[in-house]
């Protein structure tokens, strides 16, 4: 543990730039979003060593593979339904963030209709109103990530990781990149997912990310995984 000192940043892009400088290292520096701030405490980040661990990469391709080939038949009768519920696309393909402010599309069984604004959720005025007959149950028991697991082999994706912002939510991008959180690759599920899901606020979801971000192993993501069964079992923390 050591004590460093650090010059005043005035603003947001030149935290980030810090931030991230510090990454290269391999060094972790929490600065919190208070303007004046002239110390902050480094120190060696093992998540930031293992941020291209071929055990993570292993487990995605490993698990991913066989997820689809498992799932295949149960995801054409979804995508069956979804088309016979709705009109419109089977596959809804969203833009959201990947690694490195990467823009990538996010494909999920569509469960909102069509023309539906490509904003979160919870900034919707009545989010019930769009959804699809069989939208609530989808997203309820999180049938409609499914077809993630192609990102995920693909690589633009990971397992466990951050939820990948959407393209639009700058403020919980910028504060992503200034904690060194856009690192990751984003994931299907993550710490801030079993931790409360659409309950959590924007801050608390970045706070929690960056924890994830200190603690990423590879028995810490099993846990997750493990962890983030139980609770799509157990339908907590969906709020639409």
């Amino acid at each position: 543990m050591a004590r460093a000192e650090r010059p005043i940043h005035d603003s947001a892009a030149q935290r980030r730039r810090g931030a991230k400088d510090m990454y290269r290292g391999h060094y972790q520096c929490v600065i919190p979003f208070v303007r004046g701030l002239e110390t902050c405490t480094l120190f060696r980040n093992p998540a930031a060593l293992a941020m291209t661990s071929p055990m993570k990469r292993i487990l995605d391709l490993s698990v991913g593979t066989i997820g689809l080939v498992v799932l295949l038949v149960p995801s054409l009768a979804v995508a069956v339904i979804v088309r016979a519920t709705s009109p419109g696309p089977i596959l809804f393909w969203s833009p959201r963030v990947g690694r490195n402010g990467r823009i990538c599309q996010m494909p999920k069984f569509r469960t909102m209709k069509v023309f539906t604004p490509h904003v979160a959720t919870d900034k919707l005025a009545d989010p019930a109103s769009r959804l699809t007959p069989v939208g609530g149950l989808l997203r309820t028991l999180s049938i409609d990530e499914l077809p993630q697991l192609w990102s995920v082999i693909r690589g633009d994706m990971s397992l466990v990781g951050p939820r990948p912002a959407l393209f639009n939510q700058h403020d919980l991008i910028a504060a992503r990149e200034a904690r060194g959180i856009d690192h990751l690759r984003p994931g299907i599920t993550g710490w801030s997912q079993i931790n409360g899901r659409d309950d959590v606020p924007e801050w608390r979801k970045v706070e929690l990310d960056e924890e994830y971000l200190r603690r990423r192993s590879f028995w810490f993501d099993l846990k997750i995984m493990a962890l983030t069964a139980r609770r799509v079992i157990g339908r907590d923390g969906v709020s639409h």
